[in-house]
């Protein structure tokens, strides 16, 4: 391994073992954000009935429905997390006679492995391709490992070659990763394909413990969870208490984290840490197969994939030629005009098995589950079966979030899934799920800015912060909180919440790109740390805590030095509205000053500006 690679100190790490699942704790969950909800109903309707402040309906009312859409989100998210039912994880099939329709087949099971790479480090392609080589199986299979270079590099195909896998690559890079996949799928025949970045390090029980859920012929694709095995750990808080305290502070840390779950200081400081996405959000979209592909780390029927796209394909021939032929009024004329046409279009449309676009992982599920002749399915496998690199600066980190962010708002407002296709109820609320989530960006603008208004102007949203209030958000908050513990217990839920107010300028750039109609850039996320402190990228979370310290010191002034303790129960609320706000500014602004210790450090390589 290269000395240069400053991940070379986390080999020994091993993931974390998939959350247990506990039908006590999901029963609890269960009740209590039924509880949560109907009280957030009550808080709506209250709001909107018997609190605006009429006097600044210019203030009223964008919070009011700020929190009214805040609430659908909350509706959601609950179903989102309703459940959790794995797919039951089945033996690996012996031959492809067991895991498809042709029940006569008596050959092994063959396996494509695609690692995708464009301007990666030669060597670090390296070691995907031997941990590759290294899958096991327990019966025959044919399985090929092809490197797919989209940046054309003799050096790249010497590995290849040195290794002993194939190298593909082509004259061109129309459509991005989509587009390096279908050139690949176009020189290769295996009935199953598995989907690597450059930094992809398959474990090699990779396959034996995925292919057993194509023994049922639906399943279209199995996604496993991304873990990123070079984020900093930290330390537990027993052990930074013990330091400090002694045996005394190690015994409250332990006490405290019995309660709250594992605490420790120092550790990811990019809140990228995937296990909530993967681990609580994805996986509890397996019961009704909505769990999406996020590209690294799958494998997929090539015969499911390959369907799709001729069913897409046969789909957008028709709509072209329809759209030439509509202004025809003469039926037998249209007839043979659209017969006609017909071939030419064909000629001119692309057959794209992943579609091109940025987020053609998410968008190839949707164009799946969306199949008008077959229900496929897909499952979440909850088990770690590799290991990626994660981004090391926020630079990085944004410009991965944008292309999150971009790609989906794209595919939401430009190709709505919602209202298309033969998804059932529960797979087109999960998307929305998604869409809405990236949608945010909108009302938490208003909830940061709302108590800065407020400190500064004395305005208040409500007509006052009554006892009315209280009786009405207390229970609201008290119950959505113990809820979503309980619903999300053994992971940190506070950094999902905190990253989610925190990325609102990402999230509402990527909106406002899409809404001009801009295309959404593919940038390759870089692999190595970029050199540099980026205050400027979080000059808008700076301004929030900045301007709400601000005004917390002069609506303080206002009330204790100038004597307006009228104001003292608008101050408290929103003294501890601010607070949280700023708090969740905080984590974003430390990623931002983050050095990596020294012997981390890596060489740092250029990378595209977001």
């Amino acid at each position: 391994m290269s000395a240069d690679f400053y991940f070379r100190r986390f080999e020994h790490r091993r993931p974390p073992p998939p959350l247990p699942h506990s039908p006590r704790l999901e029963l609890l969950w269960q009740f209590l954000v039924i509880i949560a909800l109907v009280l957030g109903a009550n808080y709506i309707r209250w709001r909107w009935a018997d609190s605006l402040n009429y006097d600044a309906l210019w203030f009223a009312i964008p919070l009011a429905a700020a929190e009214t859409l805040a609430y659908v989100g909350l509706l959601l998210f609950a179903f989102n997390l309703w459940q959790t039912r794995d797919a039951p994880r089945r033996p690996p099939p012996a031959g492809i006679a067991e895991c498809s329709e042709d029940a006569q087949a008596t050959r092994p099971v063959a396996v494509d492995v695609f690692i995708t790479t464009y301007n990666e480090e030669e060597e670090l392609v390296r070691l995907s391709i031997r941990d590759a080589r290294r899958l096991t199986y327990p019966h025959p299979i044919d399985l090929r490992i092809h490197v797919l270079d989209d940046g054309r590099r003799a050096t790249m195909r010497q590995v290849a070659d040195e290794e002993g896998v194939h190298y593909i690559t082509r004259s061109n890079n129309v459509g991005f990763k989509a587009g390096n996949l279908r050139n690949a799928m176009e020189q290769t025949s295996g009935d199953f394909i598995v989907i690597c970045d450059a930094d992809t390090r398959l474990f090699p029980t990779f396959l034996e413990h995925t292919l057993g859920y194509f023994r049922d012929t639906d399943v279209a694709w199995v996604q496993t969870p991304q873990w990123f095995y070079d984020i900093p750990e930290g330390v537990a808080l027993h052990d930074w208490l013990g330091q400090r305290l002694g045996g005394a502070g190690r015994a409250l840390g332990r006490g405290i984290q019995r309660l709250v779950g594992p605490i420790r200081f120092g550790e990811d400081p990019f809140v990228n840490d995937p296990q909530m996405f993967y681990d609580v959000i994805l996986r509890r979209r397996n019961w009704c197969h909505a769990a999406f592909c996020c590209g690294a780390g799958s494998v997929h029927r090539r015969e499911a994939v390959m369907q799709a796209a001729l069913r897409s394909f046969a789909l957008s021939v028709d709509r072209e030629v329809d759209r030439f032929a509509s202004d025809i009024e003469d039926r037998e004329l249209r007839s043979d005009f659209s017969d006609a046409m017909r071939t030419q279009v064909a000629l001119e449309q692309e057959l794209t098995p992943y579609k091109f676009h940025v987020s053609e992982d998410i968008y190839t599920s949707i164009v799946l589950h969306n199949d008008p002749a077959r229900r496929w399915k897909s499952v979440l496998h909850p088990q770690v079966e590799s290991k990626m690199l994660s981004p090391q600066d926020l630079l990085t980190w944004m410009i991965q979030r944008f292309k999150y962010a971009g790609g989906t708002l794209d595919i939401a407002l430009r190709d709505n899934p919602l209202l298309q296709g033969r998804m059932t109820l529960p797979q087109r609320l999960m998307y929305l799920t998604t869409f809405w989530s990236y949608l945010g960006c909108l009302w938490n603008i208003v909830f940061l800015a709302a108590p800065i208004i407020y400190l500064f102007s004395g305005i208040a949203p409500l007509s006052s912060y009554s006892s009315a209030f209280y009786w009405h958000a207390l229970p609201f908050l008290v119950m959505t909180e113990l809820a979503f513990l309980a619903g999300t217990w053994g992971v940190r839920s506070w950094d999902g919440k905190a990253s989610y107010l925190s990325f609102f300028p990402v999230n509402f750039r990527a909106l406002w790109t899409v809404l001009r109609g801009e295309k959404i850039k593919f940038h390759v996320t870089p692999k190595e740390r970029q050199d540099g402190r980026f205050l400027h990228l979080v000059v808008p979370q700076l301004a929030v805590i900045v301007l709400t310290l601000a005004g917390l010191a002069w609506a303080a002034w206002r009330v204790f030095v100038q004597g307006n303790e009228q104001e003292l129960p608008n101050l408290v609320v929103n003294v501890a509205w601010g607070l949280n706000n700023v708090f969740a500014m905080l984590p974003l602004v430390r990623a931002a000053l983050w050095q990596p210790p020294e012997d981390t450090v890596a060489q740092p390589q250029a990378a595209p500006a977001l």
